[in-house]
């Protein structure tokens, strides 16, 4: 039904109309982003400096104790090979913690009303999400990176190769962290997902040994899991060798981006878990 003329004359003047945005809300996408990282920063001892603590007592173990008792993994000293690997294993999960952590939060204290009512489509919805999610999976990076150089003096042998496989992991897995935010209605569902999923497929990607030395059919299921290619090509970056196919590792990650985008697409315009 449409307003007549006589109704239209009657509206009071001056009553604020919805506003509209052109193509992207990018007012919106910048104003959730914003609250993204500021909800991690303003505990940065707790999302930043735990991690990097962390990291440091996996260095201490694996290679100030063990220094003497590991060779050197293709001519490359076992701290310089181990370091990159704790850098992106901080970064995969931390990229995933602040986007998951977010989403359950909301749900449970009902405060999902602050980013659904504003005018954010699904899109904009998830570009808010898993920029502040990848953000602080680089920041913990960077700071893990500076930290580890007094046990092993890093050297970037090529810079594209650091920059964009940092990038992706972050994406993806501030993507992961949305889905099993959305998906979880506890905290035991999401303590779930990050013990039973996403540390084991950490763990066992070659962060602290050659996946070329496990047996099969270990060695091929390796081969297959995405982490292995984000590690390696990371890896790459700093000692200039890298057990994969970097060309495998690249387009692999761009498509797991794209996918892993449409799905969080997908499932922010169902209201999956969310709105019902």
């Amino acid at each position: 039904m449409t307003d007549t003329p006589a109704l239209i004359s009657t509206r009071p003047a001056g009553l604020p109309q919805p506003r509209r945005y052109p193509g992207v809300n990018w007012i919106g996408v910048q104003t959730l982003y914003l609250r993204e990282v500021r909800r991690f920063w303003k505990v940065g001892a707790q999302t930043v400096a735990a991690p990097v603590v962390t990291t440091l007592l996996y260095m201490l173990v694996f290679v100030v104790a063990l220094q003497n008792a590991r060779p050197p993994l293709h001519g490359t000293p076992f701290a310089l090979f181990v370091a990159p690997g704790l850098i992106m294993m901080a970064m995969l999960n931390n990229a995933f913690a602040n986007a998951s952590s977010s989403l359950i939060q909301a749900k449970i204290m009902g405060t999902a009303t602050d980013f659904l009512t504003p005018p954010l489509s699904p899109l904009e919805l998830t570009l808010g999400f898993t920029l502040g999610a990848a953000t602080r999976g680089l920041a913990v990076g960077l700071v893990t990176a500076i930290c580890v150089l007094p046990f092993a003096p890093l050297h970037i042998a090529n810079i594209f190769a650091v920059i964009w496989f940092a990038l992706a992991a972050s994406f993806i897995m501030g993507m992961v962290g949305v889905l099993a935010g959305l998906w979880s209605e506890k905290f035991d569902h999401l303590a779930a997902v990050q013990n039973f999923v996403v540390m084991p497929m950490t763990f066992l990607s070659g962060t602290f040994y050659l996946v070329d030395n496990l047996p099969e059919p270990f060695r091929a299921i390796s081969h297959f899991n995405p982490f292995f290619y984000l590690i390696d090509g990371f890896r790459y970056g700093f000692i200039g060798h890298a057990e994969s196919d970097l060309t495998v590792g690249v387009v692999g990650s761009a498509v797991l981006m794209a996918v892993m985008g449409a799905v969080c697409w997908l499932v922010f315009r169902s209201g999956w878990r969310l709105k019902s």
